[in-house]
């Protein structure tokens, strides 16, 4: 069956302008051919999946009210955005989603100029889209700017901030609340109890309808009524929260009515000042299998759109983030004290079985990273020994609570951070290639990389044995497969090992995940390895060892080197006076794109060929 015949609307549609030619009898049609497209994509390159389908008919909508790319449509985190991409002429595209050179996984402003904000991480969308309604204002621009945010998004802070400052500012500015009761994890916290009354306060709708329809047949009583209504409502509806904050709310309406979702949005486009509208989606809709498990059919591999995802993976390695699940699970089996701190992360970092079986230890806070690291640092001070599990990008959102609120005071958080290094398909905006630079630098802090499985086990373990912050930082997926004992042992304290010795000309000083390329180049080159283990504290007595022994210092890590662990090596190199050479290897200075992660670590020279050939070139540089 041909395209055309497949999608014979949505094939006429190359741009948002395209779509706006259409009859609005026609735009059901264009939805349903959408839903289809998008299932048939995602299915053949993976990618986020549940959320996309529950924003279609809104997309459309959007794109057929709104002057895009003329008014500014601002969308939070991105996962829902494939829609968009698909309307705004990246159709023919979608089979390179998320692969080197293809299109993001999420709004990116050098790929379009429909993607008016870069985004990745949560609860943006409201601040810079007011940061675009002020500019539009100071330059006289008549222009419309809409921010599209998820009920988990709005659970964090900086929604609320934007929020506030958006009422106080009286900007032309309409907020949308798409509520699919969804994040990654279900929503937890009050504000999602709130909008789940509001949904179900359907007694003031009813009110607010029949008292416009009476107060435009007696138009004499209209003051006292509408004044009766300002004092009753605040009472029978939770929606007065926003309307506290200066907007004018609007809803809830259903995300899936297209009439409804055009008609309202129609509307609003006319209205002056802050206007909030909350949409109610189902995340998944469309697609029975999403429906049923849209936890599950958030971000998917490749699969069949007849038969869903394959089963369970079975066998094979563990990954790091099952190592830390089973360990934190383990942990608390032994000590009472332990608790764990997710911010809305349960399945990606691997607590689901420490959620079942330790409920009353197990806190969700919501897309909150600031708050999780200041809520353990309140928990710690009263003798309990809490866990922070937390990808490497997100902690870069609580920089100053982990430094003033954990680290200042000393106080014994563990950070298990997940995802350290390059993430691959989920691009710049995920990558954890900053976190060695920056917890180095803070007083107190421990901070550890596991090269294997069983290391990783280790240092966990060792971690929550300290009485001080500490971090253990490891990478995503599994690693060399090493054997996990079952037994913990903690480790000394900033020391490395030897893992291999050479001809005393190269050393490698390996962190992390790169000890396996070093081993596999220094069989090349007959040269040593060292497993650093700590970043901080360092073994300086085994730096200063090896640069004794050896022509050539070589650190690998992946992590940017300004800042890093090489950094750290050279540090300790300049305040013993010696003047071994040192070449430092990992990730440059710049943001790595997405694409497949060994071969972004390939073309960053962090495989073992580039290993080898970055010491080869050094050696011929410093012999000629």
């Amino acid at each position: 069956m041909t395209s055309a015949a497949r999608y014979p609307l949505l094939d006429t549609i190359d741009l948002p302008s395209d779509l706006r030619r259409l009859e609005r009898r026609q735009l059901p049609q264009l939805a349903r051919e959408l839903r289809e497209f998008l299932v048939e994509s995602v299915s053949q390159t993976g990618g986020h999946f549940a959320s996309n389908l529950g924003c279609i008919e809104l997309t459309v909508a959007l794109h057929y009210v709104f002057d895009t790319p003329h008014d500014r449509l601002v969308w939070d985190v991105g996962h829902q955005t494939y829609p968009h991409k698909i309307l705004t002429g990246r159709r023919a595209r979608m089979d390179t989603m998320r692969m080197k050179d293809g299109l993001a996984g999420f709004p990116k402003r050098e790929e379009s100029e429909y993607d008016t904000f870069g985004v990745g991480h949560s609860s943006t969308s409201i601040g810079a889209a007011l940061g675009m309604a002020a500019a539009a204002r100071t330059q006289g621009q008549a222009r419309k700017v809409v921010a599209v945010i998820g009920d988990g998004a709005m659970t964090a802070g900086m929604a609320f901030e934007a929020l506030n400052n958006a009422g106080a500012m009286d900007t032309d500015l309409l907020v949308i609340l798409n509520d699919n009761d969804m994040s990654i994890s279900p929503n937890v916290g009050a504000l999602n109890h709130y909008l789940t009354k509001l949904m179900s306060g359907r007694f003031y709708a009813a009110v607010k309808e029949g008292s416009s329809k009476v107060l435009g047949m007696a138009p004499p009583v209209h003051a006292l009524v509408k004044r009766a209504e300002e004092h009753v409502k605040g009472m029978i509806t939770p929606g007065a929260l926003f309307e506290e904050f200066g907007f004018n709310y609007l809803g809830p309406i259903d995300g899936h009515d297209l009439d409804t979702l055009v008609e309202t949005l129609g509307n609003v486009r006319k209205l002056k000042g802050p206007q909030f509208l909350h949409v109610v989606t189902k995340k998944g809709q469309g697609y029975k299998l999403a429906e049923k498990d849209p936890i599950a059919y958030h971000g998917v591999s490749r699969f069949s759109p007849e038969n869903g995802l394959a089963g369970g993976k079975g066998g094979g390695k563990p990954s790091y983030t099952q190592v830390f699940g089973d360990w934190l699970c383990d942990m608390a089996k032994q000590d009472r004290r332990l608790v764990g701190i997710t911010p809305a992360m349960r399945e990606g970092s691997g607590m689901v079985r420490f959620a079942g079986e330790y409920a009353d230890r197990y806190f969700d806070v919501g897309i909150a990273e600031q708050h999780a690291v200041t809520f353990a640092a309140g928990l710690a001070c009263e003798g309990i020994k809490p866990v922070v599990a937390i990808y490497s990008t997100f902690l870069q959102r609580a920089y100053d609570q982990l430094i003033h609120d954990v680290a200042l005071q000393n106080l014994p958080v563990v950070f298990a951070i997940d995802r350290a290094g390059l993430v691959g398909a989920d691009g710049p905006t995920h990558a954890g290639a900053f976190d060695l630079s920056f917890l180095r630098c803070i007083p107190n802090m421990v901070v550890m990389a596991p090269s294997d499985e069983n290391e990783c086990r280790q240092m966990l373990y060792t971690a929550f044995t300290l009485d001080a912050p500490t971090a253990v930082r490891y990478p995503r997926g599994t690693g060399p497969g090493a054997h996990i004992q079952s037994d913990m042992t903690a480790l000394p304290v900033g020391q490395g090992h030897i893992r291999r010795q050479g001809d005393g000309g190269v050393a490698f000083l390996a962190f992390g995940s790169m000890l396996s390329p070093a081993m596999a180049a220094a069989e090349a080159l007959n040269a040593t390895v060292a497993d650093m283990r700590f970043v901080k504290p360092l073994d300086e007595a085994l730096v200063r060892q090896l640069a004794a022994s050896h022509r050539l210092l070589v650190t690998v890590e992946e992590n940017v080197i300004q800042g890093g662990a090489g950094s750290a090596v050279l540090e300790a190199l300049a305040a013993a006076g010696l003047d071994t050479p040192c070449l430092q290897l990992g990730l440059p200075d710049s943001y790595v794109e997405h694409g497949d992660p060994a071969l972004l670590l390939s073309e960053c020279g962090l495989d073992a060929a580039g290993l080898e050939a970055s010491v080869r070139a050094r050696l011929a540089d410093s012999e000629a």
